[in-house]
């Protein structure tokens, strides 16, 4: 197993690409700590975890609460000993916020998706030190790297909030890259295409847009979380060992074109 020891800890894990991610990290032998605002959702996803075998907790985090962040994190150090992995995972869409759309919406968007990440990874520094080292995981979105305005109505697209919190997760990843090295941690971001989640459920129930996202992805289909765990589970690895502020674009070719 890849990463038979290890303790891995995964934001927003309870549903959608965070539970991917769980079940692939813990098939590769790790510990995991599920982590999320949805405590009933979270709770019965870790049973589920635990009747498959894995050695699994879950524990209850706001991402946009430094303390939250402090007491999830020494929750999993104290039932696993030691932390080996992050996941920043947890996000939200903002979808149908309009680019006037208010200070409030924006900010939301960018406290859970930006600010969290900054939480998650000054959280977990000192364990991994401790630990020797460790690997984090920031889930950005190619929303990071290109605009996604898909010339849709206000109401279907993307904000430019999203794009812009995402753009900061991937240029936050490459400075706490260089920042981190000399302390044996890795830092790299992921970045989904559209993937099948609860996330996207709503966009991708009109069969107009569906079919539009098919044709634009050249691979022929629409992204699985399984697809965007296996390229967490490489970046946590050792395989991974000589990879640090890269990002890691996992999107059937979408940006390619």
């Amino acid at each position: 197993m890849r990463l038979q020891g290890r303790v891995a800890f995964i934001s927003g894990g309870a549903g959608g690409m965070g539970q991917g991610i769980a079940r692939k990290l813990a098939k590769e032998g790790a510990k995991v700590a599920v982590a999320d605002v949805q405590d009933k959702l979270g709770e019965q996803f870790v049973r589920d975890l635990r009747e498959g075998g894995a050695d699994a907790i879950y524990v209850h985090l706001d991402v946009t609460s430094e303390q939250s962040w402090e007491k999830a994190v020494g929750e999993t150090v104290r039932a696993f000993g030691k932390l080996d992995i992050m996941v920043n995972n947890a996000g939200i869409s903002g979808m149908g916020i309009a680019p006037q759309g208010s200070l409030e919406n924006w900010n939301r968007i960018m406290d859970v998706n930006s600010t969290g990440v900054f939480l998650g990874t000054k959280v977990a520094v000192q364990p991994m030190i401790k630990a020797g080292g460790g690997s984090i995981v920031n889930i950005s979105s190619i929303a990071g790297i290109v605009g996604m305005g898909l010339d849709q109505p206000v109401e279907k697209g993307l904000t430019g909030a999203y794009s812009a919190s995402k753009g900061a997760v991937r240029t936050l990843t490459k400075a706490n890259a260089i920042q981190l090295a000399r302390n044996k941690i890795r830092v790299n971001s992921v970045h989904p295409g559209v993937i099948e989640t609860p996330m996207t459920a709503e966009f991708l129930k009109d069969p107009v847009m569906r079919e539009r996202m098919l044709k634009e992805h050249p691979i022929g289909r629409i992204g699985k979380p399984e697809d965007i765990a296996n390229a967490v589970c490489y970046l946590a690895s050792d395989e991974a060992s000589f990879v640090t502020g890269a990002e890691l674009v996992v999107d059937g070719g979408y940006i390619a074109q």
